[in-house]
C-alpha cells in the first residue's frame, strides 16, 4: 500500500470520527471508526465501525449509519479535497469482541494449566 493511500485512510478515519462527534453526537456516542481501507484508485472505501452494545444495538447503529451515509459523505467532501471523493461502505468491525474472547480463552488455559 502506498504512503498516499495510508495518509488518505488516516485522514478519512479522523474526519469521519470528527463528523460523527460534532454532528451526530447523541446517535453516534457508541460508534467508533476503527479503520478505513481505500482502494488504490481512491474511488471506494470500506469504513470499519465498532459499536458498543449487543448485536441488536450494533445492527441498529449500522442501519442508522447507512441511512446517514449521504449526509456524512457530503460533510466529508467539505472537509477534505480529493479529485474523487470515495464512496463509503460501512462494515461492522467485531475485532474487539474477538480479541476479548481470545483473552478469556487464554486465561482459562492458564488456570487449567495451574490446576494440573
Amino acid at each position: 500500500m502506498s504512503s498516499r493511500t495510508l495518509r488518505v485512510n488516516e485522514l478519512i478515519q479522523r474526519e469521519l470520527g470528527d463528523i460523527l462527534r460534532q454532528h451526530y453526537r447523541e446517535e453516534a456516542v457508541t460508534v467508533t471508526v476503527t479503520e478505513v481501507r481505500i482502494t488504490p484508485d481512491l474511488r471506494e472505501a470500506r469504513v470499519f465501525v465498532s459499536v458498543i452494545g449487543d448485536a441488536e444495538e450494533a445492527e441498529k447503529k449500522m442501519r442508522w449509519l447507512r441511512k446517514q451515509s449521504r449526509a456524512i459523505r457530503m460533510e466529508l467532501g467539505k472537509r477534505i479535497v480529493l479529485k474523487y471523493l470515495p464512496h463509503l461502505d460501512y462494515v461492522f468491525d467485531d475485532s474487539a469482541e474477538r480479541g476479548t474472547r481470545i483473552v478469556q480463552l487464554l486465561e482459562e488455559v492458564v488456570k487449567q494449566s495451574k490446576k494440573d
